[in-house]
Protein backbone atom coordinates (compact mmCIF):
# COMPACT_ATOMS: atom_id res chain seq x y z
CA UNK A 1 0.00 0.00 0.00
CA UNK A 2 2.97 2.57 1.00
CA UNK A 3 4.79 1.68 -2.41
CA UNK A 4 1.51 2.79 -4.23
CA UNK A 5 1.04 5.84 -2.20
CA UNK A 6 4.77 6.64 -2.94
CA UNK A 7 3.76 5.75 -6.69
CA UNK A 8 0.33 7.94 -6.91
CA UNK A 9 2.73 10.92 -5.01
CA UNK A 10 5.35 10.88 -7.77
CA UNK A 11 2.77 10.45 -10.42
CA UNK A 12 1.69 13.46 -9.47
CA UNK A 13 4.37 15.51 -9.00
CA UNK A 14 5.83 13.99 -12.44
CA UNK A 15 1.97 15.41 -13.89
CA UNK A 16 2.34 18.94 -12.22
CA UNK A 17 5.73 19.51 -13.64
CA UNK A 18 4.78 18.73 -17.39
CA UNK A 19 1.62 20.91 -16.82
CA UNK A 20 4.03 23.64 -15.57
CA UNK A 21 6.80 24.04 -17.22
CA UNK A 22 7.62 27.57 -18.85
CA UNK A 23 11.07 29.93 -19.75
CA UNK A 24 11.89 33.15 -18.17
CA UNK A 25 12.35 36.24 -19.90
CA UNK A 26 16.27 35.38 -20.37
CA UNK A 27 15.26 32.12 -21.75
CA UNK A 28 16.05 29.61 -18.19
CA UNK A 29 13.72 26.94 -17.78
CA UNK A 30 10.92 27.63 -15.10
CA UNK A 31 8.82 25.39 -13.31
CA UNK A 32 5.35 27.60 -12.06
CA UNK A 33 2.42 25.87 -10.00
CA UNK A 34 0.52 29.03 -9.17
CA UNK A 35 -1.62 31.30 -11.19
CA UNK A 36 -0.89 34.93 -11.89
CA UNK A 37 -4.24 35.73 -10.29
CA UNK A 38 -3.08 33.87 -6.94
CA UNK A 39 0.38 35.24 -6.60
CA UNK A 40 -1.34 38.96 -7.99
CA UNK A 41 -3.51 38.34 -4.95
CA UNK A 42 -0.89 37.70 -2.22
CA UNK A 43 1.15 40.64 -3.64
CA UNK A 44 -1.68 43.13 -2.86
CA UNK A 45 -1.89 41.58 0.39
CA UNK A 46 1.78 41.77 2.11
CA UNK A 47 1.78 45.25 0.24
CA UNK A 48 -1.20 45.94 2.20
CA UNK A 49 0.16 44.95 5.36
CA UNK A 50 3.64 46.41 4.73
CA UNK A 51 1.55 50.11 4.60
CA UNK A 52 0.02 49.48 7.89
CA UNK A 53 3.28 48.03 9.74
CA UNK A 54 6.15 50.72 7.80
CA UNK A 55 6.05 54.70 7.87
CA UNK A 56 5.27 56.13 4.73
CA UNK A 57 7.06 59.29 3.70
CA UNK A 58 4.72 62.43 3.49
CA UNK A 59 8.38 64.31 1.82
CA UNK A 60 6.58 65.20 -1.73
CA UNK A 61 9.45 65.92 -3.28
CA UNK A 62 10.84 62.83 -2.61
CA UNK A 63 7.84 60.93 -3.90
CA UNK A 64 7.84 62.97 -7.30
CA UNK A 65 11.17 61.60 -7.83
CA UNK A 66 10.56 58.57 -6.76
CA UNK A 67 7.25 57.71 -8.79
CA UNK A 68 8.74 59.80 -11.81
CA UNK A 69 11.75 56.82 -11.81
CA UNK A 70 9.25 53.84 -11.32
CA UNK A 71 7.01 55.44 -14.34
CA UNK A 72 9.78 55.40 -16.91
CA UNK A 73 10.60 51.93 -15.82
CA UNK A 74 7.03 50.75 -15.95
CA UNK A 75 6.68 52.16 -19.58
CA UNK A 76 9.26 49.77 -21.10
CA UNK A 77 7.18 46.19 -19.54
CA UNK A 78 4.47 46.36 -22.79
CA UNK A 79 3.12 48.87 -25.11
CA UNK A 80 -0.13 49.42 -23.42
CA UNK A 81 1.84 49.52 -19.79
CA UNK A 82 0.03 52.30 -17.79
CA UNK A 83 1.78 53.54 -15.15
CA UNK A 84 -1.19 54.34 -13.09
CA UNK A 85 -2.16 50.69 -12.60
CA UNK A 86 0.94 50.42 -10.16
CA UNK A 87 1.13 51.41 -6.96
CA UNK A 88 4.56 53.26 -5.64
CA UNK A 89 5.26 53.97 -1.94
CA UNK A 90 8.10 55.65 -0.39
CA UNK A 91 8.87 53.86 2.86
CA UNK A 92 10.52 55.70 5.85
CA UNK A 93 13.09 53.20 6.87
CA UNK A 94 17.04 53.02 7.14
CA UNK A 95 16.82 49.91 4.91
CA UNK A 96 18.97 50.34 1.88
CA UNK A 97 16.62 48.40 -0.33
CA UNK A 98 13.50 48.55 -2.37
CA UNK A 99 11.22 45.55 -3.34
CA UNK A 100 8.24 44.94 -5.94
CA UNK A 101 5.63 42.43 -5.53
CA UNK A 102 3.20 40.56 -8.01
CA UNK A 103 -0.15 43.00 -8.26
CA UNK A 104 1.73 45.81 -9.54
CA UNK A 105 3.13 47.23 -6.51
CA UNK A 106 6.81 49.10 -6.04
CA UNK A 107 8.00 49.78 -2.42
CA UNK A 108 11.37 52.41 -2.08
CA UNK A 109 12.79 52.44 1.54
CA UNK A 110 14.38 56.24 1.85
CA UNK A 111 17.66 54.31 2.99
CA UNK A 112 18.25 53.82 -0.49
CA UNK A 113 18.08 56.90 -1.44
CA UNK A 114 20.96 58.03 0.71
CA UNK A 115 23.20 55.48 -0.92
CA UNK A 116 22.09 55.27 -4.36
CA UNK A 117 23.52 59.05 -5.64
CA UNK A 118 21.03 59.84 -8.49
CA UNK A 119 18.00 59.07 -10.68
CA UNK A 120 20.06 55.84 -12.58
CA UNK A 121 21.33 54.28 -9.28
CA UNK A 122 17.79 54.04 -8.25
CA UNK A 123 16.57 53.43 -11.80
CA UNK A 124 19.09 50.16 -11.67
CA UNK A 125 17.72 48.74 -8.16
CA UNK A 126 13.57 49.09 -9.45
CA UNK A 127 14.34 47.87 -12.58
CA UNK A 128 16.00 45.16 -10.49
CA UNK A 129 13.09 44.59 -8.12
CA UNK A 130 10.71 45.20 -11.79
CA UNK A 131 12.55 42.01 -12.97
CA UNK A 132 12.05 39.96 -10.33
CA UNK A 133 8.13 40.12 -10.63
CA UNK A 134 8.29 40.27 -15.01
CA UNK A 135 10.48 36.95 -14.27
CA UNK A 136 8.05 35.30 -11.86
CA UNK A 137 10.80 34.85 -9.20
CA UNK A 138 8.00 34.60 -6.85
CA UNK A 139 6.19 32.14 -8.34
CA UNK A 140 9.14 29.94 -9.24
CA UNK A 141 10.50 30.50 -5.21
CA UNK A 142 7.00 29.08 -4.18
CA UNK A 143 6.60 26.36 -6.43
CA UNK A 144 10.05 25.50 -5.46
CA UNK A 145 9.00 25.39 -2.01
CA UNK A 146 5.95 23.41 -2.23
CA UNK A 147 7.89 20.86 -4.60
CA UNK A 148 10.79 20.06 -2.33
CA UNK A 149 8.15 19.60 0.63
CA UNK A 150 6.48 16.95 -1.82
CA UNK A 151 10.08 15.35 -2.53
CA UNK A 152 11.24 15.41 1.76
CA UNK A 153 7.56 13.57 2.10
CA UNK A 154 8.52 11.16 -0.59
CA UNK A 155 11.87 10.95 0.92
CA UNK A 156 10.32 10.26 4.61
CA UNK A 157 7.73 7.60 3.23
CA UNK A 158 11.08 5.61 1.25
CA UNK A 159 12.47 5.49 4.85
CA UNK A 160 9.95 4.55 6.69
CA UNK A 161 9.10 1.54 3.92
CA UNK A 162 13.10 0.72 4.05
CA UNK A 163 12.96 0.70 7.61
CA UNK A 164 15.48 3.10 8.15
CA UNK A 165 16.10 5.10 11.61
CA UNK A 166 14.26 8.67 10.78
CA UNK A 167 17.01 10.81 13.57
CA UNK A 168 16.93 14.36 14.04
CA UNK A 169 20.12 14.33 13.01
CA UNK A 170 19.57 12.48 9.03
CA UNK A 171 16.55 14.44 8.51
CA UNK A 172 18.53 17.55 9.73
CA UNK A 173 20.93 16.82 7.42
CA UNK A 174 18.83 16.39 4.48
CA UNK A 175 17.09 19.90 5.05
CA UNK A 176 20.84 21.89 5.13
CA UNK A 177 21.42 19.74 1.78
CA UNK A 178 18.04 21.15 0.22
CA UNK A 179 19.21 24.56 1.64
CA UNK A 180 23.04 25.11 -0.10
CA UNK A 181 22.32 22.64 -2.46
CA UNK A 182 18.97 23.95 -4.13
CA UNK A 183 17.65 26.69 -2.52
CA UNK A 184 20.51 29.30 -1.55
CA UNK A 185 22.01 28.97 -4.92
CA UNK A 186 18.63 29.53 -7.14
CA UNK A 187 17.91 32.98 -5.26
CA UNK A 188 21.06 33.70 -6.53
CA UNK A 189 20.60 32.35 -9.96
CA UNK A 190 16.95 35.03 -9.89
CA UNK A 191 19.23 37.64 -8.60
CA UNK A 192 21.56 37.49 -11.16
CA UNK A 193 18.79 37.84 -13.75
CA UNK A 194 17.06 40.54 -12.15
CA UNK A 195 20.27 42.30 -12.79
CA UNK A 196 20.31 41.60 -16.32
CA UNK A 197 16.76 42.30 -16.97
CA UNK A 198 16.65 45.52 -14.61
CA UNK A 199 19.67 46.43 -16.88
CA UNK A 200 17.81 46.42 -19.98
CA UNK A 201 14.54 48.02 -18.54
CA UNK A 202 16.98 50.79 -17.04
CA UNK A 203 18.09 51.07 -20.56
CA UNK A 204 15.25 51.13 -22.46
CA UNK A 205 13.90 53.79 -20.12
CA UNK A 206 16.73 56.04 -20.99
CA UNK A 207 18.49 55.56 -17.28
CA UNK A 208 22.41 55.31 -17.85
CA UNK A 209 23.24 51.72 -17.13
CA UNK A 210 26.97 52.64 -16.28
CA UNK A 211 25.55 53.69 -13.59
CA UNK A 212 24.33 49.94 -11.84
CA UNK A 213 27.85 49.23 -11.54
CA UNK A 214 28.77 52.25 -9.27
CA UNK A 215 25.39 51.73 -7.53
CA UNK A 216 26.76 48.31 -6.43
CA UNK A 217 30.50 49.97 -5.35
CA UNK A 218 28.16 52.12 -3.05
CA UNK A 219 26.11 49.38 -1.68
CA UNK A 220 29.51 47.08 -1.19
CA UNK A 221 30.44 50.02 0.51
CA UNK A 222 27.53 51.03 2.84
CA UNK A 223 27.68 47.26 3.90
CA UNK A 224 30.88 47.68 5.58
CA UNK A 225 32.52 44.21 4.20
CA UNK A 226 29.92 42.76 6.44
CA UNK A 227 28.51 40.11 4.25
CA UNK A 228 28.08 36.06 4.39
CA UNK A 229 30.24 33.70 2.11
CA UNK A 230 28.90 33.80 -1.13
CA UNK A 231 27.59 30.01 -1.24
CA UNK A 232 25.82 30.96 1.86
CA UNK A 233 23.98 33.89 0.55
CA UNK A 234 20.93 34.50 -1.51
CA UNK A 235 22.64 37.36 -2.94
CA UNK A 236 25.92 37.02 -5.77
CA UNK A 237 29.10 38.55 -3.94
CA UNK A 238 29.23 42.03 -5.85
CA UNK A 239 32.35 41.14 -7.31
CA UNK A 240 30.16 38.39 -9.36
CA UNK A 241 27.24 40.94 -9.16
CA UNK A 242 29.59 43.51 -10.96
CA UNK A 243 31.24 41.38 -13.25
CA UNK A 244 28.36 39.80 -15.36
CA UNK A 245 26.54 43.74 -15.26
CA UNK A 246 29.69 44.64 -17.14
CA UNK A 247 29.42 41.28 -19.51
CA UNK A 248 25.89 42.57 -20.53
CA UNK A 249 26.79 46.32 -20.61
CA UNK A 250 27.33 46.91 -24.34
CA UNK A 251 23.91 45.80 -25.31
CA UNK A 252 22.43 47.43 -22.77
CA UNK A 253 24.55 51.25 -23.72
CA UNK A 254 23.08 50.63 -27.62
CA UNK A 255 19.70 50.66 -26.24
CA UNK A 256 20.61 53.45 -23.74
CA UNK A 257 21.80 55.55 -26.87
CA UNK A 258 18.68 55.22 -29.02
CA UNK A 259 16.45 56.86 -26.69
CA UNK A 260 16.24 60.40 -27.52
CA UNK A 261 14.91 62.02 -24.64
CA UNK A 262 15.93 60.82 -21.19
CA UNK A 263 14.63 61.20 -18.03
CA UNK A 264 15.01 63.81 -16.17
CA UNK A 265 13.72 63.22 -12.58
CA UNK A 266 14.15 65.75 -9.67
Amino acid sequence: MKKRIQYALLTAVAASLLSACTTSPTGRSQVLLYSDQQLSQSGIQAFAGMKQETPISTQAVTNRFVQCIANNIIQQLDKNASPDEWEVVVFESDQVNAFALPGKKIGVYTGLLKVAENQHQVAAVIGHEVGHVIAQHGNERMSQSTLIGVSQEVVNQALSVNGVQQTPAIMSALGLGVQVGLTLPFSRTHESEADIIGLDLMARAGFDPRESIKLWNNMNKASGGQRPLEILSTHPAPETRISKLNANMKPALALYNQVSVKPNCR
